[in-house]
């Protein structure tokens, strides 16, 4: 099922190679069988679940992500609004989250305690658009926005990787204390710390800020 847009994902911007990857059993995958896309399904077919970039960006099962992604959507206006599932995160917390009507992620960065949501498109978005937005989703991934910047504005996943080692599936970098607790965006604040309950504290800390979309903003139709 590897196809030019997940070569692309791997070779042109350098994700390659995978590491960590957990086989997808069939019951997965039958379980998301028509609620997410056909290429996503084959991704996780032949693949797994992965880290890729040296554990910044990962591909996951939806459903560790169901509770989670409830506590940061549920009291906003979000929820409800269609199906949910989080279809990959990076090494910082920041969750892709895929929605049966928008189709492209939305965006949770956890640690900013912000949302960058899509836009709900005119039509019904037909399996071929389907398709092809979840190809783009990986081939114009890159490692700068996958990253996070400390207070300079400068990179950390590799001071990160070097200073706390390699994440394992369950683990994530983190600001501590929280940036909303007054924690620093820097080096110095990083810990490794579990995925999940890392997540959960951010999201019970304050109500996220939920951002304009691009068609809010610029008053483009961007599914024509």
């Amino acid at each position: 099922m590897s196809d030019e847009y997940f070569t692309e994902f791997l070779e042109g911007e350098g994700f390659a190679p995978a590491l960590d990857c957990h086989p997808v059993d069939e019951e997965t995958l039958n379980r998301y069988q028509g609620k997410l896309p056909d290429r996503l399904l084959g991704y996780w077919k032949e693949f797994g679940f992965c880290g890729y970039g040296e554990g910044l960006f990962w591909t996951v099962n939806p459903a560790d992500y169901e509770e989670t992604l409830e506590l940061w959507l549920k009291n906003t206006p979000l929820w409800g609004r269609e199906n949910y599932y989080v279809i990959a995160r990076t090494a910082f917390g920041k969750l892709y989250v895929w929605g049966d009507k928008t189709g492209n992620a939305t965006t949770i960065i956890s640690y900013q305690h912000t949302i960058m949501p899509q836009d709900i498109p005119y039509e019904t978005l037909d399996k071929e658009k389907i398709e092809r937005f979840i190809g783009t989703f990986f081939s114009l991934q890159d490692k700068e926005n996958a990253d996070a910047y400390d207070k300079n504005d400068k990179l950390l996943f590799k001071k990160a990787l070097k200073k706390l080692g390699q994440l394992k599936p369950d683990e994530m970098y983190a600001f501590v204390p929280a940036l909303s607790l007054g924690g620093v965006a820097d080096i110095k604040s990083l810990q490794k710390v579990k995925l999940q309950e890392q997540l959960s504290i951010l999201a019970q800390l304050e109500e996220p800020t939920i951002l304009k979309t691009l068609h809010e903003m610029f008053g483009e139709d961007l599914y024509s």
